[in-house]
């Protein structure tokens, strides 16, 4: 090959990875930065308009700009864009990603990993009722832009606020990929909107841009003390959709939304707050809502039109991560298994769960027709986030410790630094418990119990089972010396207990009397990764006999695909045949007791979670037609 071949095949090449890079930077824009890019909506309105709201005075103005400036390079830049996205577990990122790690990390202390567990199992608790919170204030701050135009259109906020949402969640089931592409474009056009009209009213007067002295900052808490710390509240929702830049990398990659952020979503958010700053000084009669009055009269319309646009994203986001959560959830087994709809042939993660869908649009629903404002709303907003990012906070840094090999010295100042800013904003938040704060912390609690009720209830089940089983070795010795009548094919039975008799394969021996002529033992093992690669899936160890164990092995984002991965195994001399092949799964029936374990309200929560827990057969994609359930019964 020549030289100039070779330069020209280096270029070409060069050009593929921009081309690329410059492909995952839009895509991010369009789903990484919705619900920060959304808050300009109502974070300056609730500093200075709200239940504690503070005079328009330029000194608070400037006071309010450096504490929103300071909360966004802080708490979004310094400690996720540069601390946090380090700890990815194999490229993917999010709480039940970083729960994953930490848990790695001290494999030996149960303890200390029962204390992380717990942490990371609320923060991810806590997401749910962020969930819930994002698109109802999002999409109705952005149509109450229509009172702004119009006193007469007040009456219709509301309305219009809950057919938006129905129609959003209306639309899940058909996936994201088909309104994919628009989402970079149309949040391109939003933040380019928001700098200009930032820039606009910042020529009004230029003086706003000494907030950027964090000094300004100082003085506002020195001169409104205790008012000055409950403004924290109003200031947390300029960083609320941080953690979205985390838990979205594994999509994306980390230089691209690093990118993206430091080179055009916090310019256009700075700018757009140092712009309504500038408005509230030149007119405080602005404080009512100084995002839409930084547009002209002629723009309003386009304005709200394009705002929803942005909120419906910015939702879209938030939605598809709860079901990714909750999907996670199910692998690390922490939820029952539910009905998972893939709506991509060609991205795993895009993922449907109809009652995680209506779930969240009932709770939207009774939240909009309760709050009935952005403002109220507001007070319900910032618990739910500033929890969860004092619980990020605690899992990084031990992260940092075990993995990383931090010093002590450097993980306690870290930490103190962080845990300082988001205990702040948490115990700020916390004052307006009462006026609607209360809200995700009750779905916070009430899904933290839930998912903690399934864990356990889980692990009682398996000890019941256990203490319950025949030792696998004795039983297969028996076989050997004493063999029952061998019927062909090949009969799988699912088992989580490596060492015992599946409860299955006895009860079909004993009613049945025969055995197939080639038994397996199938258990699935969820590992604290990501994605385990393929060729890796599958474990096959002969027992003797024609008895064989397959250990399978998925990682917390794999999608399990049993008949798929049995496949795999032709290479370790078994090959499956499906209608040859019967797969033998236990049905248990459970019934609560007052043995010690769990409390008996708790074990009753979680027997009526397994009843209504999807099938094996069908989670697992086995056939139907080749499965067959044989049921026991199980005192808790």
């Amino acid at each position: 090959m020549s030289t100039t071949e070779k330069n020209s095949d280096h270029a070409s090449t060069g050009t593929s990875g921009k081309s690329k890079s410059s492909g995952l930077m839009l895509a991010a824009i369009g789903v990484v930065f919705g619900d920060i890019g959304t808050s300009p909506l109502y974070t300056l309105k609730e500093v200075f308009h709200g239940s504690h709201g503070i005079a328009t005075s330029h000194d608070n103005v400037l006071g309010a700009l450096s504490l929103v400036l300071w909360a966004l390079l802080i708490v979004v830049s310094l400690k996720y864009v540069i601390f946090i996205m380090r700890a990815d577990n194999n490229g993917e990122g999010g709480i039940m990603a970083l729960l994953a790690l930490t848990l790695k990390s001290s494999p030996g202390d149960t303890r200390s990993r029962w204390l992380l567990m717990t942490m990371g199992i609320f923060g991810a608790a806590l997401f749910y009722g962020d969930g819930v919170i994002t698109p109802a204030i999002s999409v109705l701050s952005a149509v109450e832009g229509l009172k702004i135009a119009t006193p007469a259109l007040e009456p219709y906020v509301i309305p219009i606020t809950l057919i938006v949402l129905a129609g959003l969640f209306l639309f899940q089931r058909k996936g994201t990929a088909s309104v994919g592409a628009l989402f970079g474009p149309v949040m391109i056009v939003w933040f380019a909107t928001l700098a200009l009209l930032g820039i606009i009213n910042i020529f009004e007067y230029p003086a706003v841009l000494q907030a950027v002295n964090p000094f300004h900052g100082f003085n506002f808490f020195v001169e409104h003390q205790w008012y000055g710390f409950l403004a924290l509240g109003a200031v947390v929702l300029a960083v609320t959709g941080g953690e979205a830049l985390y838990a979205d990398m594994g999509h994306f990659g980390r230089m691209p939304i690093k990118t993206a952020w430091f080179f055009f979503v916090l310019p256009a958010l700075l700018l757009n707050y140092f712009g309504q700053g500038a408005l509230m000084i030149h007119n405080p009669a602005a404080v009512e809502n100084p995002f839409y009055m930084l547009a002209p009269p002629w723009a309003l319309y386009p304005m709200v039109a394009l705002a929803t646009l942005a909120t419906v994203i910015a939702s879209q986001a938030v939605i598809s991560g709860a079901f990714s959560v909750t999907r996670q959830a199910i692998q690390l087994g922490y939820c029952p298994r539910l009905e998972v709809r893939h709506t991509s042939e060609r991205e795993i993660g895009q993922v449907y769960l109809p009652a995680i869908n209506w779930a969240l649009l009932v709770a939207i629903v009774a939240l909009v027709l309760g709050f009935r404002s952005s403002s109220n709303l507001a007070a319900a907003y910032g618990i739910a986030v500033t929890g969860t990012m004092a619980i990020d906070t605690i899992l990084a840094v031990v992260v940092a410790r075990a993995m990383w090999g931090w010093g002590w010295a450097t993980c306690v100042a870290v930490a103190a630094f962080f845990l300082f800013i988001d205990l702040s904003f948490f115990s700020a938040n916390a004052m307006k418990i009462p006026q609607g704060g209360w809200f995700p912390l009750v779905v916070g609690i009430a899904v933290f119990t839930l998912l903690s009720t399934w864990k356990r209830g889980r692990a009682l089940l398996f000890d019941r089972l256990r203490d319950g089983a025949i030792a696998l070795d004795p039983f297969l010795a028996g076989i050997a010396a004493h063999p029952p009548l061998r019927v062909p094919g090949t009969a799988v039975f699912l088992t989580a207990n490596l060492d015992g008799v599946p409860h299955a394969m006895l009860h079909n021996l004993i009613h049945n009397k025969v055995l197939h002529e080639r038994v397996v033992l199938l258990t699935v093992i969820t590992e604290d990764v990501p994605h385990v690669p393929e060729i890796d899936h599958a474990e096959v160890q002969p027992l003797g006999n024609n008895f064989y164990r397959i250990i399978v092995r998925y990682g917390f984002k794999d999608e399990p695909d049993i008949p798929e991965t049995l496949t795999q195994c032709t290479g370790c001399g078994l090959e499956f045949q499906m209608m040859e092949t019967s797969f033998f799964i236990s049905r248990e029936t459970l019934i609560a007791t007052i043995a010690p374990g769990m409390a008996l309200w708790r074990e009753k929560v979680f027997i009526s979670m397994a009843r209504n827990a999807g099938s094996v057969s069908a989670y697992f994609k086995i056939p139907t037609n080749r499965v067959v359930e044989l049921g026991t019964q199980i005192e808790l």
